[in-house]
């Protein structure tokens, strides 16, 4: 299991002639076993800060670094079991159905025996059990989500980033999802999410706040 570890991470986008420092010499630790929430305004660089953390973006300094089995590998060469994202835009399968968009990391590593166990009972965990052979055209936004966060918690990830995962649900819904993210901490996982849920704040081990590309410890004031 690992967890992982930025050092002055910084990141600066383009936009004519403006400059967005999107991330300014962040440092963060998130060890295995923890949830840690990631908290700020729109635009403070905490979807920014989890695409460098996944690979999608490259800091333009700064060392980011996993730790134990996943040491020494960029996180663009992580697969599913080492590193799990539950992106905003979700990113599910349009032609595979419910169940078959959960179960796809297994497929991608050619072993789903033991993994459609696991897949159904995520979806009964997550109230979709009914809409398993449904595509996700034919699913709300929310049940879709719940998708997204079965699938990243498949494979049981060393590393799991989730950015805003209760953002679509009810209070029921959503206490399902901390839920399943907590336990897979407990089961050793590193997990951060990026949230504006005060509740899901509530229940993590540790606070981070972001403002302006800057990161402290603790929730903002």
């Amino acid at each position: 299991m690992s967890g992982f570890s930025g050092v002055a991470l910084r990141k600066t986008f383009h936009r004519g002639s403006e400059s967005v420092h999107a991330l300014d010499g962040v440092d963060l630790r998130v060890s295995a076993g923890e949830v840690v929430a990631l908290v700020g305004p729109s635009g403070s660089g905490k979807s920014t800060l989890l695409a460098l953390l996944c690979g999608w973006e490259s800091a333009d300094s700064g060392t980011l670094a996993y730790a134990g089995a996943l040491a020494d590998r960029p996180p663009s060469t992580l697969g599913w079991p080492e590193l799990a994202l539950v992106p905003q835009a979700l990113g599910l399968v349009p032609d595979l159905s419910l169940a078959d968009n959960v179960l796809l990391p297994a497929r991608l590593r050619g072993g789903t025996a033991a993994a459609r166990d696991r897949t159904e009972q995520l979806l009964t965990d997550f109230g979709l059990s009914h809409l398993a052979d449904r595509y996700p055209h034919q699913a709300s936004l929310g049940e879709q989500q719940r998708v997204a966060v079965a699938r990243a918690l498949l494979l049981r990830p060393a590393v799991l980033l989730a950015d805003e995962p209760t953002a679509h649900q009810d209070r029921g819904h959503a206490d399902a999802l901390l839920d399943a993210l907590a336990t897979q901490a407990r089961e050793g996982s590193a997990v951060l999410i990026a949230t504006h849920d005060e509740i899901a704040w509530s229940r993590a081990d540790r606070v981070l706040s972001m403002r302006d590309g800057r990161l402290t410890e603790g929730a903002p004031a």
